[in-house]
């Protein structure tokens, strides 16, 4: 793979106007982007930086990260506190995601997400209020562990980190989850399902595979 170096500031405008130029997969009025990747690697803010871009390109953004949806503690924590497997399988709640955002995003959907559902912290709902994206608007979704599981992203992006800079980059107490990583890599190879795969070893110089071609 051929990595070309780039600024957050340039990715995002290239991931906008990359967006710009699409229809969603399913005929629905809305795009889906997945910035997919440990949550040190950055999703959130490169996720904030498309939004203004495309914001500023005539379209409505909305955005959402996993760390909204984790699953109750009881579950998350059935095996333990530390448990990688755990974390990897049960820790965020998939079908919340398709039920309270990808499924209102989708053909025929009433475009009312709901920008969050859990509170890890009081370990309670979090009771938010749904937010509209009107027609045409894109959904901007961030968090580890996307891919693979057959969300309808319409564009998505794979943030790498080597396993030393994510060892590096992670707190030492959320360094337990590590080999769900290395797991991910091995199980789903997510640089090979993203539509694009950004090097953020150095988050101040990113690099990029652009987009693949459409074949």
């Amino acid at each position: 793979m051929q990595l070309k170096a780039i600024t957050w500031e340039r990715l995002a405008a290239a991931v906008a106007d990359h967006t710009m130029g699409i229809s969603s997969a399913d005929g629905s009025p809305w795009l889906r982007i997945g910035l997919d990747g440990s949550f040190v690697a950055g999703g959130g803010e490169l996720g904030a930086k498309i939004g203004r871009e495309l914001r500023l390109r005539g379209r409505a953004t909305l955005g959402v990260s996993t760390a909204g949806f984790l699953r109750p503690a009881s579950l998350r924590y059935e095996y333990g506190r530390t448990d990688p497997d755990a974390y990897y399988s049960d820790w965020f709640d998939a079908g919340a995601l398709w039920r309270e955002v990808f499924g209102p995003l989708g053909r025929g959907g009433s475009g009312l997400v709901l920008p969050d559902l859990w509170d890890p912290v009081t370990d309670r709902a979090t009771r938010s209020a749904r937010g509209e994206l009107p027609a045409g608007g894109v959904l901007l979704l961030d968090g580890p562990l996307l891919l693979g599981q057959g969300f309808p992203f319409d564009v998505s992006l794979h943030l790498r980190l080597s396993p030393g800079a994510l060892r590096r980059r992670m707190d030492e107490a959320e360094r337990w989850t590590l080999p769900a990583f290395e797991r991910y890599e091995e199980e789903v190879a997510p640089g090979d399902l993203a539509d694009a795969v950004v090097h953020a070893d150095d988050p101040r110089h990113p690099a990029w595979s652009g987009f693949r071609q459409s074949e």
